[in-house]
């Protein structure tokens, strides 16, 4: 006898069957077969149907409790939309199977292409995020990735003691004084070349030399050992500024500390309101050389204070930061921090889970394809572009290193908020 194999059917037909007694699995595929027999004519009868294939073999699944009989008849069918509904409600129509009265339902005729298009939509977009994730770089993250190996290889030495260095520390009127050549090293990949590694806590007689002709910041990992660096600086050196990562986190993992770096007068114990520790205040060198740089520094911070309170202004304005979750800020100040540099995005889901990490020039057409996306962390500005994007998508969070849109259906978040 012919049957439809499961790849050919269009449709099948699910019929839920109560029987009044006991039977077996062929008293039913008979009853099938007989009591439409001859019912919708010679074009639609049943064992034609089947022997020309476009009517698949007839599953029955049966149960038997207390002496009577449930289950189920499963019909696979290639006919068309019409003819499946007649012949599924042609099995409504028996009446009696074997010796026992029967009831016959047909509950559904399920359309074997949906899910077969359902499979291949969820096989694409799994298909599409690996390739995404393999895919060739383009040409400016191939001339990034060449610049910061270049960049490393300038490693150099300075002084008696060979220290690690950057190559413009001689010829720069600022240095940075980093803890190993690890720190060094990682400075040159962002192009900061003016670095000097101390290479332990014990702060050789060079660098006090070097402190005196050179404007010195230190730049240390946030654990005991950057503090004792501090210390030991303070007691043999004079320094103008010091940056220190958060407790726990390393010099490596943070890089934009440089940014913050603070001046060494204006240091205070105990909290800077960022989790991080304070150092006491160094001493500053009190020559008329100091306090024309101090006027300087006045001056400069100045128009930061009026951004910063600008900043605050519009914070209290726009709430979306204040209801960030201590989580929700640690991660994606994470997020952010891991792709500067990278001109790319992170698309996060509800539980801040990265689904994939993609290039900007890409956002757009990813996001149409890709489900669940809650929140996105991208290496740039808010533009209005990327919020008409994010708006599309139902995205609820868009943070970046800066904005220059608003929006009242997303959340913009930038790197000041974060802080």
């Amino acid at each position: 006898m012919g049957k439809v194999s499961p790849v050919s059917s269009k449709y099948i037909i699910n019929t839920k069957i109560t029987i009044e007694g006991s039977v077996d699995k062929p008293d039913v595929i008979g009853a099938v077969f007989g009591q439409t027999e001859g019912l919708l004519g010679s074009e639609l009868e049943l064992r034609e149907l089947q022997r020309s294939g476009k009517i698949g073999r007839i599953e029955v699944k049966l149960e038997t409790h207390n002496g009577k009989a449930q289950g189920y008849i499963i019909i696979p069918s290639s006919l068309d939309q019409v003819e499946t509904a007649i012949i599924a409600a042609a099995l409504e129509t028996i009446e009696r199977i074997g010796p026992c009265n029967s009831h016959v339902v047909v509950e559904s005729i399920e359309d074997v292409r949906i899910s077969k298009r359902n499979f291949v939509v969820s096989r694409a977009k799994d298909l599409l995020h690996n390739f995404k994730s393999h895919v060739m770089p383009d040409s400016h993250e191939m001339a990034e990735e060449v610049s910061k190996s270049v960049r490393v290889k300038e490693i150099t030495t300075w002084g008696p003691d060979a220290l690690p260095c950057g190559p413009s520390v001689e010829e720069s009127d600022e240095v940075i004084l980093v803890e190993g050549r690890a720190d060094v090293v990682n400075l040159l990949k962002y192009g900061i070349k003016n670095a000097v590694a101390l290479n332990g806590t014990s702060v050789p007689p060079s660098i006090a030399d070097l402190c005196k002709e050179k404007s010195v910041t230190v730049f240390v990992d946030g654990d005991r050992g950057g503090d004792l660096i501090v210390r030991e600086l303070q007691a043999v050196a004079e320094i103008d500024y010091v940056t220190r990562a958060p407790d726990g986190k390393e010099l490596e993992e943070l890089h934009m500390a440089l940014r913050s770096r603070v001046a060494a007068a204006q240091y205070q114990p105990g909290s800077d309101g960022h989790g991080r520790r304070q150092q006491q205040p160094l001493r500053g060198r009190k020559t008329p050389d100091n306090e024309r740089k101090e006027q300087r520094e006045t001056r400069d911070s100045s128009p930061r204070h009026t951004s910063d309170s600008r900043t605050n202004e519009s914070s209290s304005r726009n709430d979306s930061f204040s209801r960030l979750g201590t989580k929700e800020r640690r991660v994606f100040k994470d997020h952010l921090f891991d792709l500067i540099g990278t001109h790319g995005a992170y698309l996060l889901d509800k539980d801040s889970q990265i689904l994939g990490k993609i290039p900007l020039s890409e956002l757009e057409s990813t996001m149409h394809d890709v489900s669940d996306v809650t929140s996105v962390v991208i290496d740039g500005v808010i533009t209005t572009d990327l919020v008409k994007i994010a708006e599309r998508n139902k995205v609820q969070y868009l943070v970046a290193t800066e904005s220059k849109a608003k929006s009242n259906r997303v959340k913009l978040v930038t790197q000041k908020d974060l802080e």
